[in-house]
């Protein structure tokens, strides 16, 4: 799975035929407005599975979502990718932070044989560099989150990832193909999100202690980090600034 071609990357037109470049941008835009739609015009629902890591951004979520749909069952799923201790204690945690339901599933046989063989097999890596452990990740998860769904007769699927990123549409565009009548919640795209005054990291942390939500960030050591079997990468803080070196602080 590669992402979006680089500014050096050739023009679509150059490579592919007009008609086909053309039915591929018509697709494109069906897609836009199917989740448009799914995301966007939502009903209250009444049960929804979280795609959940134990993270900062999803531990603040399962009770926001409490606060937003009230009377809503939230059921917590978290993968097993090959994180190792980050997963100890996760049950316990999604209880105390709001879950009515905690799904663990071990997807790590599934990842290797599935995902990272065939591009270990491809050499797939992001500008000859990263080696897009997480992009990899995040439809296997989506999928088995559907899945846990229909398990749990839930009508609606949710995740953590902003409205800026590529994780939205590997989340959204992966729900959407296994099942396009989920109810997609997306609190980073909901106003009433930012209006709650959840708009970055550091306002996560305040939020989270003003609800006795158990995290393990703080504003000194605010990083988020995604591990599993194929790569760790980490984000956050002076990270996201091409301008800063990133200290030691992060380990």
């Amino acid at each position: 799975m590669l992402d979006a071609p680089t500014w050096g990357s050739p023009r679509l037109d150059s490579v592919l035929p007009i008609s086909y470049t053309a039915t591929c941008l018509e697709s494109m835009w069906t897609l836009i407005v199917t989740l448009f739609h799914s995301v966007m015009i939502n009903p209250s629902p009444k049960k929804i599975v979280l795609a959940y890591s134990g993270g900062l951004d999803t531990s603040v979520i399962l009770p926001w979502l409490k606060s937003r749909y009230p009377g809503v069952k939230l059921v917590a799923f978290a993968a097993d990718l090959g994180q190792g201790d980050e997963l100890k204690g996760i049950r316990d945690k999604a209880r105390r932070s709001g879950a009515d339901e905690v799904v663990v599933r071990d997807l790590r046989q599934e990842f290797a044989e599935q995902y990272c063989y065939p591009m270990l097999r491809a050499h797939a890596t992001y500008e000859g560099d990263y080696l897009l452990g997480t992009s990899v990740a995040r439809p296997l998860i989506a999928k088995h989150q559907v899945l846990v769904a229909h398990e749990t007769r839930a009508d609606a699927v949710a995740h953590g990832a902003t409205g800026k990123g590529n994780d939205q549409v590997r989340f959204e565009l992966t729900y959407l193909a296994i099942d396009p009548a989920l109810t997609i919640v997306s609190p980073w795209k909901d106003p009433k999100f930012l209006a709650d005054g959840l708009n970055n990291r550091e306002t996560a942390v305040d939020y989270a202690k003003r609800h006795g939500i158990p995290i393990a960030q703080t504003k000194k050591k605010i990083y988020s980090q995604d591990r599993n079997l194929w790569h760790i990468s980490h984000e956050g803080a002076e990270i996201e600034d091409p301008a800063e070196e990133p200290d030691d602080r992060r380990y």
